[in-house]
């Protein structure tokens, strides 16, 4: 590779805008990191302070931080309109997986999940019309392709927002809409585990996964700024799970 191709990937995003919502740790925060890597100004959002107040430790100075709750449309509308015209959108918030046997989940929990993971970037993307240009990343998960026992409500959400974004990239041109898809990633997504069990669960997985290992929140945040910077792409679903679901090596 030559310097002049090295300056040129790190400078991808260069004098562009890009908006992160949940932007205060895990992928998110790794995505806000790499987009800044290529050159990007930044604008983050997150519903605790005190991820905000981190995240924007580990940015540039000129990253902007704000708190914002998804599931209220007027301070989304808020945010949106105080962000103003920005090139890129990446929506990374989502709370905590809901699992469990379809006969033991109650639908209040399974509308629940929805809300952030679904309905917050149904919120964020029309409070965003107004003001992105170029593109739309969102969040998925690859467990809807290889669904296992008790993960139906995941699989309902996920499968929502693949038909979501395919249907938003109609809508929205030319504006390009696509949503990453991670598989399994050492995130705070896990932090509710007590760590032996959740190293031993970590190990477990990777041994199964044809590279070898669960995924960390910059290899998903690579997805994210390809897409960004992928003029020609959109309505599509890009997996990044090591090859979980194509098969156990």
């Amino acid at each position: 590779m030559t310097v002049e191709t090295m300056r040129h990937r790190h400078s991808e995003l260069a004098g562009q805008r890009v908006v992160v919502v949940g932007g205060g740790s895990g992928i998110g925060l790794a995505t806000a990191r790499r987009a800044a890597e290529l050159g990007a100004e930044l604008v983050i959002a997150s519903r605790s302070p005190e991820s905000v107040t981190t995240a924007l430790r580990h940015l540039p100075d000129s990253a902007v931080g704000q708190v914002l709750d998804v599931r209220d449309p007027e301070a989304v509308r808020g945010f949106f309109e105080a962000a103003g015209p920005h090139d890129h959108l990446a929506f990374t918030a989502g709370d905590a997986l809901v699992s469990g046997p379809l006969a033991e989940v109650g639908v209040p929990a399974m509308r629940d999940f929805l809300e952030v993971r679904l309905w917050g970037a149904v919120t964020a993307v029309r409070a965003a019309l107004p003001f992105v240009r170029q593109s739309v990343t969102l969040s998925g998960g690859a467990g809807m392709l290889r669904p296992t026992p008790g993960f139906t409500a995941a699989a309902v959400a996920l499968g929502a927002i693949e038909a979501f974004t395919r249907a938003a990239a109609v809508e929205l041109a030319p504006v390009r809409v696509n949503a990453v898809f991670p598989g399994l990633v050492r995130s705070p997504l896990w932090n509710g585990m007590p760590p032996g069990e959740r190293d031993q669960f970590f190990a477990g997985a990777a041994a199964g996964i044809p590279v070898g290992r669960v995924g960390e929140p910059a290899d998903v945040a690579r997805a994210f700024t390809h897409l960004m910077t992928s003029g020609y792409t959109t309505g599509q679903m890009l997996v990044v799970d090591g090859g979980a679901t194509i098969g156990a090596r």
